[in-house]
């Protein structure tokens, strides 16, 4: 056989790597171009390409599936993508957990955990982000007794820049733990991790219309209501739709068609926004003709927890994202509502439409 030292040099060149790789992140709105790109399948070759990266004192990042809206990921360094360490390493049906390399994306558990009878607590709205990016990010679901997918990680197996891996949880490295929830990467390589799930369940959501006034004036009985709310705002009008989700044991019932949903709510919405962005006066109209054509109708759903979690993104868009004491939801609300309004802002929707979220 071959060294170790042998060993980790072959395994370091059967690394794809590549020069002059352009990184673009799911929106296109960011990317660039980093000195060296790589994509490791085993821990052993993420630690040669550290150490590679300190011979030639060269930053390095880490990158998931590129859904950040910003440019967290950018870097003209080394890029480490994490696609190939996506193996589900281990289910306990009994205590209810998955543990999965940090590459694994929320729509592969989706598909693995449902039949082991599985599913995961809460989750945001988009499924099409690797599991260890969604813990560094802070990526959460709504629901006021629901944290974020922070909350329900047990353990992570973490790579520091020295080349050491260190387990981490509430008992065990609990500084570095919770550091690295949320931590933008700061910490060190999130390896692979372990979740605390739940008995695979389904989800009745409720979605309706309303209007800004009157949601954001009893807005505290709307979140209690139920065990997952979150609402959306159309700019431009006083038009808002909400949801209302909670667990039940009723049978699997959908709503909708793909007529109204893509031919209508999809292709033709974006020929309009294409339109608008030669006519940006267009931009209200859209809004209201929209919402009045699609969303004013009440509808009732019943699904696998996952698929009612999940909010379709259409097409590509610019994003943004901030975090607010509850409390002052209104405030800032009516605030940016008055704000595009006297800009004239041609703010669109979904994707600058305010969708908001409720969690601890």
């Amino acid at each position: 056989g071959h060294t170790r030292l042998e060993w980790c040099v072959i395994s370091f060149h059967s690394v794809l790597k590549m020069e002059g790789k352009q990184f673009s992140n799911w929106a296109k709105t960011y990317s660039c171009r980093p000195y060296l790109y790589f994509e490791p399948a085993r821990t052993e070759q993420i630690i040669e390409i550290l150490s590679k990266a300190k011979r030639e004192k060269r930053h390095v990042r880490v990158v998931g599936l590129g859904h950040s809206p910003s440019d967290l990921a950018c870097t003209d360094d080394f890029m480490i993508s994490l696609r190939k360490m996506n193996r589900i390493l281990a289910i306990d049906t009994k205590r209810s957990t998955v543990k999965v390399e940090a590459g694994v994306s929320l729509t592969q558990l989706n598909s693995t955990l449902p039949s082991h009878g599985l599913g995961i607590s809460n989750q945001g709205s988009v499924s099409d982000i690797t599991v260890a990016g969604a813990i560094a990010t802070g990526t959460h679901g709504t629901g006021v007794a629901f944290g974020t997918i922070c909350s329900q990680v047990l353990h992570v197996s973490l790579l520091l820049a020295s080349g050491e891996v260190i387990q981490c949880s509430e008992e065990e490295n609990s500084d570095a733990f919770h550091a690295t929830m949320c931590g933008l990467g700061a910490t060190g390589i999130i390896l692979a991790i372990t979740l605390q799930c739940e008995p695979a369940f389904k989800l009745h959501q409720r979605q309706h219309s309303s209007t800004l006034r009157a949601i954001l004036d009893d807005l505290d009985s709307h979140i209690h209501s139920c065990e997952h709310f979150r609402f959306c705002w159309f700019p431009h009008t006083e038009n808002v739709l909400y949801w209302k989700n909670s667990r039940t044991a009723k049978p699997t019932a959908k709503s909708g068609s793909w007529f109204w949903n893509y031919a209508i709510g999809y292709y033709s919405l974006e020929f309009a926004y294409w339109l608008s962005s030669f006519f940006p006066s267009l931009m209200p109209t859209i809004a209201k003709t929209y919402f009045n054509v699609l969303y004013e109708k009440p509808q009732e759903t019943i699904d696998r927890s996952d698929k009612v979690f999940g909010f379709e993104c259409l097409f590509k868009q610019y994003v943004m994202e901030w975090a607010i004491p509850r409390d002052e939801t209104a405030s800032v609300l009516l605030q940016l509502q008055k704000w595009i309004t006297e800009n004239k802002f041609p703010a669109h929707f979904p994707g600058n439409s305010c969708l908001l979220h409720f969690c601890v």
